[in-house]
This record gives structure tokens, C-alpha cells and sequence, in this order.
């Protein structure tokens, strides 16, 4: 297993180094000028080419990539472009937010999808599994900002129930925040319960077929002691490998939710300095985005090759 740990942690950082050459290379191409945006239309070429030396916008790209790259290893994002901040004093409370709505959504999502996997997979062929398919296949295929649009349409302006903003602030109460923050939630938690249940659904009926489960049912073994003390430890890997992923797609992907719910999160955040030029921002951001989903992902896959003798020793499935 450690080889497999320090296997999987070198493909992890060659990965974010790919990553972080992209990232680089996509602000780059980014039209516009800093420094115009900056000054404005109003500035000259005397204070546009000063603010471009201060910057160090004058510096060859390949330079300053270097340099940045060597920054972010010491853990030093830079400074923000437009208020002269440190970057990471900006980015690591929205950070803290997007986790904890994140978290929020996961608490709810995980064992709910879970749970109508494996009874999806239990009742196959009912009313149950029908339509529990058809209402994941559903939400799905939806955008998350089409999502958000329709709940707010009927959760907040036709009945009232929920705020349509997640506004959130320092020492909030934690069921206000809860409340501030249900929408975005279940805007989440639509998306992910998809495709994990789905997921959960496959794999359980993917061991259900195998022989050693038609033998518990020959000794007449309950259907439910055959699925959960059976089937559902042996099909674990690949669910946990899908739970890893939308635990990765809650932190990483949940741009768009936050941007329509105005919560005050990293992709919020990132899409603020996108549409400011601050390129120190946007790289940052990205970045913790890649290092959060490679990490997560890293996890999953040794998280699956632990629970999988045959993937921790290859010879003995070869034989």
C-alpha cells in the first residue's frame, strides 16, 4: 500500500503541475490589460507602462510563471491586482465558505443517494426503482443554474419559505446560516443524489448476480441481511469511488450555484476576479479548485484499492 500511496501522490502532483501550467497559460490569453483596467481609459502610456513595470506585467510570461509557480510551492499566492492584498488572506475564508456549504450538501446528499441506490437495486424492476430512475435521470440532465432559477421561483418568490439570496456574515447563527443556505443545498444535493444513486444502484446489482449471492438466497437468507451484509461490502469500491467524485464536483463545481445564490464562496469569488482582470486571484482560485479535486480523487482511488484485495495484489487475480 505504500508504494501505491507514493504511486498515486506522484501522479497527483505531475497532474496539478499540468494544472497549473494551464491555468497560467488560459489568464494569460485573457483579453484585455491589467493596467488599463486598472487606471482606466483616462491613463497614459507613461502611467500605463509604470504600472505594468510594477506589476511585473513587463516580465517574459515564462518568467513569470516560474516565479509564480515557485510561490505557490512556499504557499505564497501573490497579491491581489486591484486592492493590493495578499491573495490568500482573500481567498481562504470564501474558501472555508464554499467547504462548509460543501459540507452542508454532502451531509444531506451522500446517504440519501446511498440509500434509494440500494433500495433501487433490492425492488429492481418496481415502481420504486421506475421512478426513482426517471426523477435522477431528471435532475441531472438539468443545469444547476436552471436548478437554482426554479427553486427560487417556487420556494421563494411564489411561497416565501426560503430566502433567494445566500447571504451569509461573521457570527451568524448557525440555524439562520442553515436557513440563508438550503437553497443552494438542495440545488446540490439534486445533482449529486443523481448520479451516486445511479452509481450505488449498478454496482450492488453488478454483485448481486454472482454466485456466492445466489448461494445466500439457496440457504434462505432474508433479502435484506443477503444485500447489506453481502452485497453491499463487496460492491463498495466503485461507491466509493462516485462518492469520492461528487464530494470533489460539491467543492469544485459549484460555481454557477454560487454566483446565482450570491453566496459569498470561492467560485463566487473567482468569477469576481475573472471579471476584474485580477489574474493573481483567478490563478489562486483555480488552483485550490485543482489541488481540492486531485486530492479527493487521489483518496478515492487508494480508498478503492484498499478495500479491493485483488487490486492490492494483482498476482493472486492474474492466477
Amino acid at each position: 500500500m505504500t508504494r501505491v500511496v507514493l504511486v498515486r501522490l506522484g501522479w497527483g502532483l505531475l497532474t496539478l503541475w499540468i494544472v497549473s501550467v494551464l491555468v497560467f497559460a488560459g489568464t494569460e490569453i485573457l483579453p484585455g490589460d491589467v493596467a488599463a483596467a486598472i487606471l482606466g481609459q483616462n491613463a497614459t502610456p507613461e502611467s500605463l507602462a509604470a504600472l505594468r513595470e510594477t506589476l511585473g506585467l513587463d516580465v517574459p510570461a515564462v518568467q513569470r510563471y516560474f516565479s509564480w509557480l515557485a510561490n505557490f510551492v512556499r504557499g505564497d499566492l501573490g497579491q491581489s491586482l486591484t486592492n493590493r492584498q495578499p491573495v490568500a488572506d482573500l481567498l481562504w475564508p470564501r474558501f472555508w465558505n464554499t467547504m462548509a456549504l460543501a459540507a452542508y450538501a454532502a451531509a444531506v446528499s451522500l446517504p440519501l443517494a446511498v440509500t434509494l441506490g440500494i433500495l433501487s437495486a433490492v425492488w429492481r424492476g418496481s415502481v420504486f426503482d421506475r421512478a426513482a430512475n426517471v426523477v435522477a435521470l431528471a435532475t441531472v440532465s438539468l443545469p444547476e443554474y436552471f436548478l437554482g432559477l426554479l427553486l427560487i421561483l417556487l420556494l421563494s418568490v411564489h411561497t416565501g419559505l426560503l430566502p433567494s439570496l445566500a447571504d451569509t456574515y461573521d457570527g451568524m447563527g448557525f440555524l439562520a446560516w442553515l436557513k440563508a443556505t438550503t437553497l443552494p443545498m438542495i440545488v446540490l444535493t439534486l445533482v449529486t443524489v443523481a448520479q451516486v444513486m445511479r452509481m450505488t444502484r449498478t454496482a450492488v446489482l453488478a454483485v448481486m448476480d454472482q454466485p456466492y449471492i445466489e448461494m445466500n438466497y439457496l440457504k434462505g437468507l432474508p433479502n435484506s441481511r443477503v444485500v447489506l451484509r453481502h452485497a453491499v461490502p463487496n460492491a463498495a469500491a466503485p461507491i466509493i469511488n462516485v462518492v469520492a467524485f461528487n464530494i470533489a464536483y460539491l467543492i469544485t463545481g459549484v460555481v454557477l450555484v454560487e454566483a446565482v445564490f450570491n453566496y459569498n464562496g470561492l467560485g463566487r469569488f473567482m468569477v469576481d476576479a475573472v471579471s476584474k482582470r485580477d489574474l493573481p486571484m483567478v490563478q489562486g482560485a483555480a488552483m485550490v479548485f485543482a489541488a481540492a479535486y486531485i486530492l479527493l480523487n487521489m483518496m478515492a482511488d487508494i480508498g478503492a484499492i484498499a478495500l479491493n484485495p485483488r487490486l492490492r495484489h494483482p498476482r493472486i487475480s492474474e492466477s
